[in-house]
């Protein structure tokens, strides 16, 4: 029985043409049996899924944390941090888009054996090996995202995901299902991702001879042209092997943290090893770019990406977005025509240490409370403006105190355009980016990162201090404390004193867990992590944000915004309207 598909496939070449003005247009309307004779049009419905990456963009869900506020009184992520989060109005919902790939990866998996993709046997096996494969770990990623944002503790103390659909539904499918274990949910992104390395490369590239090709494929018996035909490199933006195998790795990680870990088998040796094993694949430790913690502002290397291709510190990408300067329109401070949308809080620059290594707490570290930005951490000037930074194309001074009356940088100067926390963010920006007061910008390359490998090294540390000790080094030969001192050796981070405050506390399991906290709370801020780091390690999740007040060279903090969540917030809850329609569907604790 042909199913109508009632979809709007994003690219213009898969639609369906008109052959006669007179044809009445429901007969114009592609069947999902249309695509096994019409290869773009179901690749188009895998496209779908691609097309629904949470990570298409970024969502600067910092603003909800400690991390930072934002000057868009209107933001979703502010008005959910004061107060108005629930469960008909959740600005981290993942379920309505990662549901709807999921059921195109299914709409697609159903017909791709029967779908035509060439008429040699070969090519055509190979085609369908891909995109199954792609499909499989699509799926894989999508759970992810599900399970982070959606699944959690009922009131009678069991731990859910959600419900695993691995079939495409139809008008005639029992829509009222029940919620899977979370267990049974990390187990499906297994599955997922098992199914995806037996038939995808572990990357897309040309080769150039038999001998280069998966052991899968020259037991099949096909050429490396034939392979590269398929498999070559103008297909290296799509998921493969490498990219199923970083959402098993982050699947792990979430399952094993304290939020999960007493409702799941998954263990911190696991999350040690699928994380371990990405990193293997780079030489460990020495994988570790030594550029990847400025991956945003390195001009020459995005400027000379080709297609596809990936610096060191990437493990998955967006693609290029060429003179555009949407986010330096909207993020640089008033006095060189931005936004200054995002306003980092005194919370994350106390994070920051100084640049001898030591917490700005410690007896050690020097810190000067009225001369707060001296000797550092040099990443705190790479990722924050502070008062007296120089920003942009020309090096324009930043005064963010309130005694600043020539433009509107200073604290609170204009709702809408100046700092609420005496901060501007410069992380992501391009600062050869030139802003003009006639509208006429000139901008500059970017792209999103996906995954990226400074990411799996602290997944990794988490996990291997967790199960290993800190110097333990699992069947990888590397500790959490050699990931730590290579990241802030990066960083410039003790490297006069042989970075003496982590020698003292690496035989220091709980120590050297706070540090790896912070050391991802720093390498990874305002890329979306820490909304969900507090909620899965059981942090407070209502720090208030709080700034800094500058006037007449005296630096005071206060309290720029409360926070207001109920402790049953460290789960994201059902939407509201699927328990309103589905019986069957059990709501979290407290939603």
């Amino acid at each position: 029985m042909k199913k109508t598909l009632f979809i709007c496939l994003a690219v213009a070449a898969l639609t369906a043409g008109c052959d006669d003005l007179f044809t009445p247009a429901v007969e114009n309307i592609k069947q999902l049996e249309d695509g096994r004779t019409d290869p773009q049009f179901a690749e188009g419905i895998l496209a779908n899924a691609y097309t629904r990456n949470p990570y298409n963009a970024q969502s600067f869900n910092d603003v909800a944390t400690d991390d930072a506020v934002t000057n868009q009184t209107d933001n979703t992520y502010l008005l959910m941090a004061t107060g108005s989060w629930t469960a008909n109005n959740n600005p981290v919902n993942q379920w309505d888009g990662c549901k709807a790939a999921i059921q195109y990866i299914n709409m697609f998996l159903s017909e791709v054996e029967q779908t035509s993709f060439a008429k040699d046997s070969t090519i055509n096996r190979l085609f369908r090996n891909r995109l199954k494969g792609e499909a499989y770990g699509l799926r894989a990623m999508n759970m992810f995202y599900l399970l982070q944002a959606h699944a959690g503790w009922t009131d009678d103390g069991r731990l859910l995901g959600v419900p695993v659909v691995n079939e495409m539904e139809t008008v005639t499918s029992d829509f009222n299902r029940p919620r899977n274990t979370f267990d049974e949910c990390i187990q499906a992104i297994y599955d997922d991702v098992a199914a995806a390395l037996e038939i995808l490369p572990l990357d897309y590239q040309t080769l150039s001879s038999d001998e280069e090709m998966p052991e899968y494929y020259q037991k099949m018996g096909v050429s490396f042209y034939d392979f590269n035909r398929v498999f070559g490199n103008e297909f290296k933006t799509r998921m493969s092997g490498r990219i199923a195998m970083a959402f098993r790795a982050k699947a792990a990680l979430l399952a094993a943290s304290p939020a999960f870990a007493s409702g799941t088998t998954v263990t911190w040796a696991d999350a040690a090893r699928y994380n371990g094993e990405l990193l293997n694949l780079i030489g460990g430790v020495s994988g570790l770019s030594a550029t990847g913690n400025t991956w945003y502002k390195n001009s020459s290397e995005i400027d000379g990406l080709g297609a596809g291709e990936n610096p060191q510190e990437m493990l998955w990408r967006q693609g290029k977005t060429t003179n555009d300067y949407s986010l330096e329109l909207n993020q640089f401070p008033p006095s060189i025509l931005g936004g200054g949308q995002i306003n980092p809080t005194q919370n994350l620059v106390d994070a920051f240490p100084m640049a001898n290594g030591y917490p700005i707490d410690d007896p050690n570290s020097g810190y000067d409370d009225q001369n707060p930005y001296a000797n550092r951490d040099p990443r705190l000037s790479l990722y924050i403006v502070y008062n007296g930074s120089t920003m942009g194309n020309n090096n324009t001074v930043i005064d963010t105190s309130v005694d600043n009356t020539s433009n509107n940088d200073g604290l609170n100067r204009e709702q809408g355009h100046s700092t609420r926390t005496g901060y501007y963010l410069r992380k992501h920006l391009r600062e050869d980016v030139v802003l003009n007061a006639s509208g006429s910008h000139n901008g500059q390359t970017h792209y999103v990162p996906r995954v990226r490998y400074t990411e799996i090294f602290l997944n990794y540390a988490e996990a291997a201090n967790e199960a290993y000790g800190p110097q333990g080094t699992g069947e990888y030969g590397f500790s959490a404390y050699d990931v730590v001192k290579a990241i802030r050796q990066r960083a410039g981070v003790g490297t006069d004193n042989g970075d003496a405050y982590l020698e003292s506390i690496k035989g220091d399991k709980d120590k050297m867990r706070e540090l790896i906290r912070n050391e991802r709370r720093l390498e990874l801020c305002f890329e979306g992590f820490r909304f969900w780091d507090v909620r899965r390690w059981q942090l407070d999740i209502n720090e208030p944000a709080m700034g800094i007040r500058i006037s007449r060279g005296v630096y005071t903090p206060f309290e720029v915004e409360a926070r207001s969540y109920r402790d049953y917030m460290n789960f994201g809850p059902i939407p509201y309207s699927e328990t309103l329609k589905y019986d069957a569907l059990e709501q979290n604790k407290g939603w």
